[in-house]
């Protein structure tokens, strides 16, 4: 018995206005979502994945891209043909969907509980009254605390998890049949990740809605989705059963994204690659427990690089102008990063994990403690011993797009710093040099002149670190560097980290939510909750013996594919 179809796609082709030129981005796409179901699609950027779920919402942009070939049939209508008229009587109230960034989808001018309450208002006819009360209960469907106070609050005035649940509530608040998550939990943690996945299941099982999960990370889909497709370059590579695709991939594509990410149960000197697997270049060893070991003793034996101790901060929150509310970000926290030591800090948004690496940094002083570099204080350094400081002390940013300056080219942002602290004689020389560490990170000279609008994410972030490392720094903060980026990208940066440290003996404070990566890349992992260092150990020993129920929380929600 063939299953019920709420969408389907037959052999859709997607093209999109280059320089005049019409190019194919989607070729001749064809799956189907069936009645009560959740159907995965996984994929790098660029792989067509955000572009499938646009046309199946008729939000691709008229000007630069068509629908050259194909149908997509929805109750029985053929999608394509709609007019502007008709997309709005089916936009919202029978294909919804979320967006990967909620902070940008959502109104910062408009309250929360007005936002949801403007889409029960365009698709029915209730009254004020009762679409106020329905968008409350649809926020305590989606278990947000207090209602009531999110209702009358800014997008800005919640946390990441709280506007991703407004968001969901917003798509189903008119009962959607069919709901598009795209890349619902990128920017989440870890817990926060497993709870809205957990709200989407229940929701589905709830509502006997359809939903397509977007995303580039397959062991979240594994947790999720029945069936899964795979999208490489625009084409449908793979699809089927998820758990018999995890068990049996047959396309080489497949097998290198399941294959990309860093694994729970043992570490290779080097993780593989997209590219690797197409080349079928030989996997790396594994690191053994004794060569671990052996490494270890030796980096602990000296001295500590960066010493923390007690340090605090405090920030005023709220109040009036007389009476100011206190907020604790950091607590009495202690910390040695050694020479060489890849440091790897976790915990959920708002532990405090950036603040600790602000306050390293200087960028936002401490309130109370001290921090010892090189065995001196330099706490309250005067600006041009600060100035000094920041040579010896750098930072890897989350963004690289928002980090770098859009109107000057990428070689003069390289060559900035190294004029600022007065490195080489020349603007020649620092070019030269620029142009070498290009190349130290996989980029080449034509890069040089371009400016960052043109590079991938993946370039991007290649670009902020070739920044980084133009002062010649001893140690690095890597504040969520890699969080934003596909899986496949992920390896490629992360194994360039490593090789960087090996050669020119960085040390690294690494910051993340992804606790695989964190894992992977550190030599002692520091767990944060609510501003306090809870928890501390050797990488492999923190994850197979947590001590404290909040890192066993952390550990448990990591996503890991049934295969």
């Amino acid at each position: 018995m063939s299953p019920t179809k709420v969408l389907e796609v037959k052999s859709v082709s997607i093209e999109f206005k280059v320089d005049k030129v019409w190019k194919p981005i989607i070729k001749n796409l064809s799956f189907y979502i069936g009645a009560n179901e959740i159907v995965g699609i996984v994929g790098e950027s660029g792989s067509g994945k955000s572009v499938t779920s646009l046309a199946l919402m008729g939000l691709l942009p008229e000007a630069v891209s068509r629908i050259s070939e194909g149908q997509i049939v929805f109750d029985q209508v053929d999608l394509t043909q709609n007019t502007s008229r008709d997309w709005r009587s089916v936009r919202g109230r029978k294909i919804a969907m979320i967006f990967q960034e909620p902070m940008s989808s959502l109104n910062p001018s408009m309250r929360c509980g007005a936002q949801v309450a403007e889409m029960l208002a365009e698709h029915t006819t209730a009254s004020k009254a009762a679409i106020k009360s329905e968008v409350l209960a649809l926020f305590e469907k989606v278990k947000l605390p207090d209602p009531q106070g999110i209702f009358n609050k800014y997008p800005h005035q919640i946390s990441g998890g709280q506007k991703q649940r407004v968001m969901i509530a917003m798509a189903i608040a008119c009962k959607p049949q069919l709901l598009i998550a795209d890349e619902p939990t990128t920017a989440l943690d870890v817990t926060v990740q497993r709870e809205i996945i957990t709200l989407l299941q229940d929701l589905q099982r709830e509502t006997a809605m359809s939903i397509l999960f977007i995303t580039h990370d397959l062991a979240l889909i594994s947790e999720i989705a029945q069936r899964t497709l795979v999208l490489y370059k625009g084409e449908l590579v793979e699809q089927g059963n998820t758990q018999q695709i995890f068990e049996n991939p047959t396309h080489i594509y497949t097998r290198a994204l399941i294959s990309s990410r860093p694994s729970l149960d043992f570490r290779l000197e080097r993780l593989p690659t997209i590219s690797d697997f197409l080349n079928q270049t030989p996997l790396s060893e594994v690191v053994t427990a004794q060569e671990r070991k052996q490494r270890l003793e030796v980096l602990y034996q000296q001295e500590p690089l960066l010493e923390i101790r007690d340090l605090g901060k405090e920030y005023l929150n709220g109040g009036n102008w007389f009476s100011k509310s206190k907020f604790q970000a950091l607590s009495e926290v202690n910390l040695k990063i050694y020479e060489g030591e890849t440091l790897g800090l976790v915990g959920e948004s708002g532990c405090g994990k950036s603040t600790l690496g602000n306050a390293i940094l200087q960028l936002d002083r401490a309130s109370s403690g001290s921090i010892f570099y090189r065995g001196k204080d330099v706490t309250h350094l005067s600006k041009s011993a600060l100035r000094a400081l920041r040579k010896e002390i750098q930072i890897i940013f989350q963004d690289p797009y928002s980090s770098l300056n859009p109107r000057i080219t990428v070689g003069k942002a390289i060559m900035e710093p190294m004029k600022v602290h007065g490195l080489y004689g020349s603007d020649r020389e620092r070019k030269n040099k620029t142009v070498e560490i290009l190349e130290r990170v996989g980029l080449d000279e034509t890069c040089f002149n371009r400016y960052p609008h043109e590079f991938s994410g993946g370039q991007r972030q290649r670009i902020g670190i070739a920044r980084t490392i133009a002062l010649q720094p001893k140690l690095i903060v890597c504040d969520e560097s890699v969080s934003a980026l596909d899986i496949s990208v992920q390896a490629q940066v992360l194994n360039l980290l490593n090789e960087l440290k090996e050669n020119f003996g960085f040390t690294y404070l690494f910051i993340s939510h992804d606790l695989a990566v964190v894992k992977y890349m550190s030599d002692q992992v520091a767990v944060m909750n609510k501003g306090r260092i809870v928890e501390m150990n050797e990488a492999d020993a923190l994850y197979q013996h947590p001590q404290t129920a909040y890192t066993q929380t952390l550990i448990e929600a990591i996503p890991r594919s049934k295969n």
